[in-house]
């Protein structure tokens, strides 16, 4: 039989999980990234001494990098105090994650790791097996040369090749390097023309040490970028008149789809109507796929999407929380065999939202109601102000009047962290809600939503992370 304390248990899991969903650390709509930073701190700290295991096992759910980071941080610092069986299951959950995470990111935590003088053997074990999965060696020491050489220092390691490493410490030992892109790099210094068989990152600071015009640079370049710097330098480098510089949109994430749509101008966004509107349906229906939904599935559906002015997020997080509306939206018109958009401005054409007005969210969950949905998903930051509380009071009377058998299924799917709770804003207690990062996992959101709806079984949310860690390192092993 569940105790008082095993739904404490399971309210503090899933609201550190909506947290690690949604927090970054920075600057959102309603508080500052110092409060951002000292609140999901605060829950790291709390969920590792109480709740090591669901902690650890939150590595396998859809946590976004910057918490992902931290968890390894503090997982790897704080090894002492873990037991036999939890060290061997950390370990695989931790190999696992690196080998998901931005290298970029990877370093960066390393040298967290050496700022904390965490240096233990099963730290160096583990940044030794990432090190060594790394598919080119030459490559991460010219892109991260500095973030390598703090790992291979800070973790006494030599398993790099004798060549890599003089380029690392003696760069000017040798007059030429074999490895091409070594040698790349030592050309770049005196010869503009070798500077293009660089990664752009590395290529743009010898091209302003060159002072070569921007649009030359950019053209010539192009084809060393990665899909998402093309994207996100496409408009910027169209001004300067480099067409080369390209993007295949159809090949792009969906959310981030999103936010490079929700970035250009209405004029732009209208005129290319056809090929954004294809790009987004095309991302959504790839999306489904990979959650493992059937297109149609659904049945009929409804969605209540927050495009109020805080939907603009902030200035390092520009139209996140519209953007993972918009993805939200496209990805449901794929899910459901049946669908209504209800944004809260009134909007009637998706591919023009843009963030403005109050948030009539209470109005807005009446029309939706009034559609007799089988599901009713609501994408806002929960900031219900026109008239405020409406909304709570709409949901509270639906579940417990009108709906108590829930012929209707109802989940908030909230993008924001809110530093002051620590959790998403909740809408009511009768509805879940649960933290949305990325569109594409919305279906996973939804179900697991059901274990936040006030009745949650500690045994089965256990179970539930179980599979879902079981079902991460199977995928790994598996590559």
């Amino acid at each position: 039989m569940e105790t008082y304390g095993d739904l404490i248990a399971a309210e503090d899991v899933l609201l550190f999980v909506n947290a690690a969903i949604t927090g970054t650390g920075q600057r959102e709509f309603h508080s500052g990234a110092d409060e951002q930073r000292l609140s999901l701190d605060f829950l790291h700290t709390y969920m590792l001494v109480n709740y090591r295991g669901p902690y650890a096992a939150a590595l396998a759910l859809d946590i976004n990098d910057h918490n992902a980071a931290l968890i390894v941080r503090h997982l790897l610092e704080s090894a002492r105090d873990a037991t036999v069986e939890q060290r061997h299951t950390e370990g695989r959950l931790i190999a696992r994650r690196l080998a998901l995470l931005p290298p970029q990111r990877v370093y960066r935590l390393i040298a967290g790791l050496r700022r904390a003088k965490v240096n233990n053997r099963r730290t160096r074990a583990i940044v030794r097996d990432w090190l060594a999965a790394r598919p080119d060696q030459a490559f991460d020491a010219v892109k991260y040369r500095a973030g390598l050489k703090l790992a291979l220092r800070h973790t006494h390691l030599r398993t790099v090749a004798e060549e890599t490493g003089d380029f690392l410490y003696a760069p000017r030992r040798r007059a030429r390097f074999e490895a091409p892109l070594l040698d790349a790099w030592r050309r770049a210094h005196h010869q503009q023309s070798a500077l293009y068989e660089l990664p752009y990152t590395v290529a743009e600071g010898f091209a302003h040490r060159h002072g070569i015009p921007r649009a030359a640079f950019l053209e010539r370049i192009a084809p060393r970028m990665t899909a998402l710097e093309r994207l996100r330098l496409q408009e910027s480098a169209r001004d300067h008149g480099a067409d080369a510089v390209r993007t295949d949109l159809s090949r792009m994430p969906l959310t981030r789809l999103a936010s490079y749509v929700l970035g250009l101008p209405p004029a732009d966004r209208t005129a290319r109507r056809a090929e954004l509107t294809g790009a987004l349906r095309g991302a959504a229906l790839r999306a489904a796929r990979t959650a493992g939904a059937r297109e149609g599935s659904w049945g009929r559906v409804t969605a209540v999407l927050d495009d109020s002015f805080s939907s603009y997020g902030s200035g390092t997080k520009r139209r996140r929380p519209l953007a993972a509306a918009l993805a939200s939206h496209f990805l449901l018109e794929v899910l459901a065999d049946e669908y209504t958009a209800l944004w809260t401005s009134g909007l009637t054409d998706a591919l023009l939202a843009r963030p403005s007005g109050p948030t009539p969210l209470g109005r807005r969950i009446l029309d939706a109601l009034d559609t007799a949905p089988q599901r009713l998903l609501i994408v806002s930051d929960g900031w219900d102000n026109a008239p405020p509380g409406l909304a709570a009071e709409v949901l509270r009377v639906w579940r417990t009047r009108l709906d108590p058998q829930r012929r209707t299924s109802i989940v908030h799917l909230n993008p924001v962290y809110d530093a002051e709770d620590f959790d998403v804003r909740r809408l009511a207690p009768t509805v879940p809600t649960a933290g949305l990062r990325d569109a594409e996992d919305l279906p996973a959101l939804v179900e697991f939503a059901r274990f936040a709806e006030g009745r949650t079984d500690l045994t089965e949310l256990t179970d539930h992370l179980a599979v879902r860690t079981e079902r991460f390192l199977a995928a790994g092993a598996g590559r």
